[in-house]
């Protein structure tokens, strides 16, 4: 689907692995990877795969005819493509969609790397022909009605050295992913992106915390049964936040004491000791007090 804004302006500039908050006409916000070219400055390009039992956002997007007027929020982007030797791309399904801008740049600069993508069946997997047909090479397609699942253990061992494992896709793949990584690919550095939330998000303890708010001097406390998202919002409900399951980055917030829970999918694996930083819709705080710029 192709979104160009109303008055004809330019679009903001974004980077492979951006994403953007599409606002609904019934309210709902969903977040879609932007798959497009970069450079088209007048255009957005995002793939929605259509899920009839999902949670209602794929099926209203594919019943907008078009022209219908839309809002959309960002980019943002907390799934950026590193500098690294060589990349590996392992991707599920619609999991595909940030890949293609990463790709097609990488092509471009005559980086190494390789895609294996695994979908239902080759009708279902967006892009799949195109780039299999541009990068033979380098391009693994799996589809499941004709294939057995790709041996994901032999492809991570062979990575070489410094590889960039990016993965996007169901969460039975991420798992097997995360899991692999510390014994069949310790030579690379994971970086994972998800469409929903985990259970980490929920995970025990909630205990509860306050936080201070350091510009405002106020102090918030946040029982167990309430997010700190949700705390910081009574206080101030203009604070920015969208997809509220710590998927999507809106609500990032500073931190300048305490250490956070981190519980989001935002922060990558080897990010998530970093005190600078929370998503308090799903996150808290280790320890009694958190501090915060707000």
């Amino acid at each position: 689907m192709d979104l160009a804004p109303t008055d004809g302006a330019r679009l903001p500039a974004w980077k492979p692995g951006a994403h953007i908050d599409l606002v609904l006409p019934s309210g709902l916000v969903r977040q879609y990877s932007l798959c497009g070219d970069p450079a088209v400055a007048d255009r957005y390009r995002v793939a929605v795969l259509h899920e009839p039992d999902g949670r209602g956002g794929s099926a209203e997007v594919h019943r907008l005819a078009p022209g219908t007027a839309l809002k959309i929020r960002g980019p943002r982007n907390h799934f950026p493509l590193v500098d690294a030797p060589s990349y590996l791309f392992v991707a599920g399904g619609i999991g595909i969609a940030p890949f293609a801008p990463m790709i097609e740049h990488l092509a471009a600069q005559g980086q190494d790397w390789h895609l294996v993508h695994r979908g239902r069946s080759l009708a279902a997997m967006a892009f799949a022909e195109h780039l299999a047909r541009s990068h033979p090479q380098r391009v693994t397609i799996s589809p499941a009605d004709k294939q057995r699942r790709p041996d994901l253990e032999a492809i991570l061992r062979a990575a070489p050295p410094g590889t960039a494992v990016y993965c996007c896709g169901p969460e039975a793949m991420l798992d097997a992913v995360e899991a692999l990584m510390p014994t069949a690919c310790p030579q690379g550095r994971l970086h994972v992106e998800r469409f929903t939330a985990s259970p980490r998000a929920g995970a025990a303890p909630r205990a509860p915390f306050e936080a201070e708010l350091r510009r405002s001097g106020q102090v918030v406390r946040v029982p167990a049964g309430q997010s700190l998202l949700s705390a910081l919002r009574d206080i101030d409900p203009s604070l920015d936040f969208s997809c509220e399951n710590g998927v999507c980055g809106s609500c990032e917030t500073r931190v300048l004491g305490g250490v956070p829970d981190h519980r989001d999918h935002v922060l990558q694996p080897d990010e998530r000791d970093r005190h600078d930083v929370i998503y308090p819709c799903v996150s808290r705080a280790r320890g009694s007090r958190i501090v915060l710029d707000v």
